[in-house]
This record gives structure tokens, C-alpha cells and sequence, in this order.
């Protein structure tokens, strides 16, 4: 079976379209004759086990994208596109000329139609949806949901009810548990830094909790636009919460995940995720999370390995506290029992055969 994925970027910047696509590829490609499309970025993530096709993609090279997709089109004869994201008018190009070629069409809009996301833009997205979003979400053989609330809030639009719910996962072979869990008072967050994600939340939290963080460190590893950085730093100095609040920037790789099991707990405020990589990967390192209900992470109360808590300043802040109260056998206990959640439920092999299911299904 030959299987074409269009994505945006795989830029390791961009964090969780581009992770999925590395994670993706790596067990898809053992199943399938895999090709990737994307636009070349700065730094884009290493993909196994597929070709990278590297095509431009701005508008006013419509004519040079639209020739090269084409052709790819024509010479690879692929049983399936999978599109992955939604909005750009280029992805929408790209669909259309799969269906005129009766090649059978997939979506996995990437919780870009959730609630939160549709209603930022909102009179753009409107128009998008009129123009020609509804008809590429109605024109898919099948959308992709990777939770069951991003599949409950897809069928709510009433576009297209095709929708396979398949888990994001991780590759876990790489990912090593933390071995030491005594009282470090370290707290991590650790993603994009933006307005979606709630750092500001984050920080009013802290602000609340000031007085019983004596000797605690907050370390805010992510990047993101530099005003938006700029405007947290300044709301960290208006606080006061300089001697808590340390910003390292974006950290990759080895760094990364010392970050993950130095720290006693992991949080993340965030308006909204359709999976959050970040959150699988801190329970893949034996570290407890709290996030929010706008997540789909109920796992965390039901595999006692973290709290999953609504999206509040109150929430957050006596999360926040009674986190930072556990000893070291209950941060074992929880850190343990978020590794072999990730373990039984979120692996990598497991979302790529059921996407292969998906397509076999099809044909």
C-alpha cells in the first residue's frame, strides 16, 4: 500500500503535529510505502522509515507547489492522502487533487476544530469554512480524532460523522524513568509558550502560593514569540516571583528529559490539547502531572498518576500546594503508575496499526 501524508512543517519548533509526524512515520513506514510532503523549515525533525518530499508553499507559488504535487500524484499513484491539519487554503488545493484523481482522502485536523481554536480567528475561520473547509472536511473518506472529546466536538459541527477515534502515542523504548524521586522542589512546565497553553494562569497560581514555595524552582522551558516571552517575563517581575521563576528557552533532546525527572511534578494550564505530548512524555519519566480538563487526560485521576482539574485559579493553586506536599514514596507511587499507563495505553506501534486499519478498511 503506497500513503501520501501532507503536513504543514515538521519543524521541531512547532512541537506536537510535528513529534506525532516523527512518531507516526517511524511505525507507519514498517507497514506501508510511506511519503511525507511538508514544507522546509529552519530545523526539521528527522523522519524514519519514509520519503520527505520538501515542496514550497506559499500562495504566490501556487503554480510551482500545485506542478510538483501533482506529479508526485501522478508518478506514486498512492491508495491514500492523509491531510494532516486544517485551515490553509493550500491543504484544501492538495485534497482536491487527490479526489479528482479518485484517490481516497484522510483528515486529522489535530484538534484544530476544537472550541477554543475555532473561536480564535473566528470571523477568519467563518469564512474558511465557507469558502472551502466544509467542503474538505465533507470530502474526506474518514477524519482522524485522537480523543474522544476532539470526536464528540467534531460530530457536534455536523460536517462529517466518519470519525476513527485512534490515541496518540510515544515511542517509550527511548524514554528513560527517573530512579530518584526525593523532594527536589522543582516544578516544570515545559511546552510552546503561548496564550493557549495558560502560563499566565500558571503564574497568578504561583503568585497565590508565594509565600509556601520557600526554596522552590519553577523552570518555564518552552519557545514562542518574543513579545508574547517578553510580556511573561514582565508579568513574572510585576508578581515578584523572580527568585522562583527561571526561563530556560526551548530545550530538546537530552536536556529535555533531565528536565522531566528532576522535576517533583509537571504542570501544564493549558485552554486546550486534542492529545499533549508533553503529558505523556513527563509520565513516560516517572513525573506526576497536573493539567486541565480541556485535555484529554482523565487517566491521570483514574491511573492515580496526577490530577486532571478544571481549568481554574483556585484548582490550580491547591493542585499546585498539595503537589508540593507529597514525600517521596507518593511521588514514586504516582510516577510509576504514569509509566506503565503510558506503557499499556500510548504507544506508537499501537496508533499506527490502527491507522492502518483505517486505510485498509477503505480500500
Amino acid at each position: 500500500m503506497k500513503v501520501v501524508h501532507f503536513v504543514t512543517a515538521i519543524d521541531r519548533s512547532l512541537g506536537g503535529v510535528s513529534m506525532y509526524m516523527q512518531l507516526l512515520t517511524k511505525e507507519l513506514g514498517k507497514l506501508v510505502d510511506l511519503t511525507v510532503v511538508t514544507w522546509h523549515t529552519k530545523n526539521p525533525l528527522h523522519l524514519e522509515n519514509c520519503k520527505v518530499v520538501f515542496i514550497p508553499l506559499y500562495l504566490s507559488q501556487s503554480h510551482k507547489y500545485l506542478r510538483q504535487w501533482r506529479n508526485l500524484l501522478d508518478g506514486l499513484k498512492p491508495d491514500i492522502v492523509h491531510i494532516n491539519g486544517i485551515w490553509m487554503y493550500q491543504t484544501w488545493q492538495f485534497q482536491r487533487e487527490a479526489i479528482k484523481r479518485q484517490i481516497p482522502t484522510f483528515i486529522t485536523p489535530h484538534g484544530m476544530l476544537e472550541p477554543w481554536i475555532l473561536h480564535r480567528n473566528y470571523h477568519k475561520k467563518r469564512l474558511a469554512m465557507l469558502l472551502y473547509q466544509r467542503k474538505s472536511l465533507q470530502k474526506a473518506r474518514k477524519l482522524i480524532s485522537t480523543a474522544e472529546s476532539e470526536r464528540q466536538n467534531i460530530l457536534r459541527l455536523g460536517i462529517n460523522n466518519n470519525i476513527a477515534m485512534i490515541p496518540n502515542g510515544i515511542d517509550i523504548s527511548t524514554i528513560a524513568m527517573k530512579t530518584d524521586w526525593s523532594v527536589k522542589k522543582r516544578i516544570l512546565y515545559l511546552s510552546r509558550l503561548h496564550q493557549k497553553k495558560g502560563v499566565e494562569l500558571l503564574l497568578d497560581a504561583l503568585h497565590r502560593l508565594h509565600c509556601n514555595l520557600d526554596g522552590h524552582k519553577v523552570t518555564i522551558a518552552g519557545d514562542g514569540e518574543p513579545e508574547y516571552i517578553a510580556s511573561l517575563k514582565a508579568r513574572v517581575a510585576e508578581l515578584g516571583l523572580e527568585n522562583i521563576v527561571e526561563f530556560t528557552g526551548a530545550v530538546y533532546g537530552d536536556k529535555k528529559w533531565e528536565l522531566f525527572r528532576q522535576s517533583d511534578f509537571f504542570v501544564l494550564p493549558t485552554y486546550g490539547e486534542n492529545f499533549g505530548y508533553v503529558v505523556a512524555e513527563a509520565l513516560a519519566c516517572g513525573t506526576p502531572v497536573i493539567t486541565t480538563r480541556d485535555t484529554p487526560w482523565e487517566d491521570l485521576e483514574t491511573a492515580h498518576c496526577g490530577a486532571w482539574i478544571e481549568r481554574d485559579l483556585s484548582e490550580l493553586t491547591d493542585s499546585i500546594l498539595r503537589f508540593t506536599k507529597l514525600n517521596p514514596c507518593q511521588l514514586r507511587e504516582m510516577g510509576e503508575n504514569g509509566r506503565m499507563l503510558i506503557e499499556r495505553k500510548y504507544s506508537a506501534k499501537a496508533m499506527a496499526e490502527q491507522l492502518y486499519k483505517q486505510y485498509t478498511g477503505t480500500l
